[in-house]
């Protein structure tokens, strides 16, 4: 399940740049804390989020299942850094010292579950999936000419993909990605990760959000 708080992240971006610019903000003031307490929700929202989708998903499936694995990304956090307490702002970035972590490729592509090893010249952190290739404004546009909205409803490994939007149909197609190998074997090279399984996905489900 991957769900953030974009939309309540932009919000709280929005107020501290039309506030502060783009300063910083001091430790010890009433407004690095408030925005610390924004940041925290926001980040809350996100958990919860994850939890009501999967409880949807095993609902639909007639099925139990208990969460094991709840990593965020894109986030600040304190850290420990050449002797000084420091914080981290971890940008398509996910942390390396909270055990194990799923890094997932594209929809077209494989994911893995690795174990990290944190280390501070990585600033405690792995990159936190594929990564995009395109913008999103692009893709249709690159797209359309060589696939149908159905065709991209299966993928080159034969999973199946749900998602009545067909903008988002474009906008996450697996071509819109890097090749997650890529991304795994220059982590591997670095001595950040030990793989421990690789994914195949199965079905995709994707969607704007919204409830009914």
């Amino acid at each position: 399940m991957h769900s953030g708080s974009r939309g309540f992240g932009e919000r709280i971006l929005r107020q501290h740049v039309d506030q502060f610019s783009h300063q910083g903000l001091r430790e010890d003031t009433e407004e690095f804390a408030a925005y610390l307490r924004q940041h925290n929700q926001a980040l809350l929202y996100a958990r919860l989020n994850r939890e009501l989708i999967a409880r949807r998903m095993l609902e639909r499936l007639a099925a139990n299942g208990e969460p094991v694995l709840d990593v965020n990304h894109n986030l600040v956090a304190p850290v420990a850094y050449q002797g000084q307490s420091c914080w981290i702002h971890r940008k398509g970035a996910t942390p390396a010292d909270q055990g194990l972590v799923m890094i997932p490729g594209s929809r077209g592509d494989y994911s893995y579950l690795v174990t990290p090893k944190p280390t501070a010249a990585s600033l405690y952190s792995l990159a936190h999936g594929a990564g995009r290739k395109w913008m999103r404004s692009d893709c249709k546009g690159r797209l359309s000419p060589r696939y149908r909205a159905e065709q991209l409803e299966r993928t080159a490994l034969g999973s199946r993909v749900i998602c009545k939007d067909k903008a988002l149909l474009y906008e996450e197609a697996p071509e819109a990605y890097k090749a997650i190998d890529s991304v795994i074997d220059a982590m591997l090279q670095a001595d950040l990760i030990t793989v421990v399984a690789r994914f195949k996905p199965v079905l995709t489900y994707k969607t704007q959000g919204g409830c009914k």
